[in-house]
Order: C-alpha cells, then structure tokens, then sequence
C-alpha cells in the first residue's frame, strides 16, 4: 500500500514542479499547446527509437518526457478553466470503459477480430461519421496507412488471404513499371503510392510494423556505410576516390562487423 501511494505521490509532485515553473522559470510560462506541439512530436518519435533500439532505460526516461508533456498541456489549461489532468483522467476512463463492453459490461466477444469489430461500432455510436474518421490527418504517411487498413479491415473490409495480397502487390508492380515507361511523372507517383500501399498491407497479413521494419533498415544502413566512411577516412581519402567494386567489397565487410 505504501508503494502505490508513493507512486502516486511522485505524479503529484510532478504536477506542483510544472505549476511551479509555470509561475517562476520564463520559458515555461512563455509555452503554449501551439509552442509544445512539435516538441512533443519530437518526443514521441524519440520513444519510438527507444523502443526499437529495445533500451528499457532510454524507454523509461522517454515517457517520463511525454508525461511531462501530458501534464504541462493540462495545466496550461487548468490556469483558463479549460480542463485540468483530473479531467484528461476521467475522460480516458469512461472511454475505455465504454469501449470495452466485454470487459465492465456483459458483451460477448469470441476474439480479436470481433473486438476491433465492436470497437469501431462503438465509435461510431458515439458519433463518428466514417470508420476512418479517427485517423489523424497529421499522422506520418506509412502510419496513415496501416491505421487505414486495420480500420476497414476490423469492419470485414479486407482480402481473404495472403496471397491476395502478394498478387495484388504484383499487379501493382506491373501497373508502376508501364507509367515508367510512358514517362508520365503523376501517374508514376501514383502508381508507386499504391505499391507502398499494398506493400503496407502485406506487412500487415505477416504481422509486422513496416515502420519499425524501415527504421531497423535504417540504422543498420547508417552503421555499415559509417563502417566505410571510417575505413576510406583511415587511408586519407574520399569515397569518390574509390570504385564501385571496392566500396562494395568495403560494403560486404561492414555486413561482418554488424
């Protein structure tokens, strides 16, 4: 009992630092919901990196940001009567209450499926217009589209199997390659949006984050031409003074020490 009650003393004592810096640190009274939204952006991506990078510590330390990011947006709003973090609390409890009948109420559900199913019903009761209203306009693209996909998919909105999927991926090759040929610019862009599109949907069927997927692509890309850069830098030269088959063989080396 004493544990939790220090727990919730330490959220306590985090909202009477921010009401404090609001009154007695300059750039904390100057912030507003506008000023801290791309930070918090920033935030959230860095938790993301976190937890790819699987560091529990960095992981730790980088929701302790977003949750001094959720309590400085309420208390900005508490000092106009808007809202308070009481009310943010409350609010995300009826909700999920509300949206998870088989959990407070006596709604059956068989399994996952039928769960996403009763949710986006649920949502729509409480007056969503469209099954994808909920999807951030701001969202980044790639996360846009699974958020599309799962939506429509939990309504039955959806190819039946896997290989539906990789034909379909096929086909929009095929469809992508004949705008390259005409060399006709917008429908090239077009044609390679449904591509990833598609591509998005067959990481979907394989159970896989396409984003997370990218970014582990990412770095590991980072740290084997990084490998190079290193070993070009050792003989006092640049990388435009070596062929593409010595920077391969450099590439292939760099795939050994990572």
């Amino acid at each position: 009992m004493s544990n939790n009650r220090e727990k919730s003393n330490s959220i306590y004592k985090l909202i009477k630092i921010i009401e404090k810096l609001r009154v007695k640190c300059p750039w904390d009274r100057e912030q507003t919901f506008d000023s801290l939204r791309s930070l918090t952006i920033e935030e959230t991506f860095e938790l993301s990196e976190a937890i790819i990078l699987n560091n529990n510590e960095q992981i730790k330390n980088e929701l302790g940001d977003i949750l001094l990011h959720i309590i400085f947006y309420s208390t900005i709003a508490s000092e106009s009567n808007l809202f308070n973090i009481n009310d943010v609390s409350e609010s995300i409890s009826k909700k999920l209450i509300n949206r998870h009948p088989h959990v407070f109420a006596n709604k059956k559900i068989k399994n996952t499926k039928d769960l996403k199913r009763n949710w986006e019903e649920v949502k729509l009761k409480e007056g969503s217009k469209s099954v994808l209203s909920g999807v951030p306009k701001g969202l980044p693209p790639i996360y846009k589209a699974m958020r599309i996909q799962d939506k429509v998919s939990s309504i039955g909105f959806d190819w039946n199997k896997l290989t539906d999927v990789k034909k379909k991926i096929n086909e929009e090759l095929l469809e992508l390659e004949a705008e390259i040929n005409d060399n006709n610019k917008d429908k090239i862009e077009n044609e390679f949006g449904d591509l990833l599109f598609s591509l998005i949907n067959y990481a979907r069927f394989i159970k896989i984050d396409p984003s997370k997927s990218l970014e582990k692509t990412n770095l590991k890309f980072i740290k084997r031409f990084n490998f190079i850069e290193k070993h070009v830098s050792s003989k006092g030269m640049k990388i435009k003074d070596f062929s593409i088959n010595q920077l391969d063989l450099l590439w292939e080396k760099s795939k050994i020490s990572s």
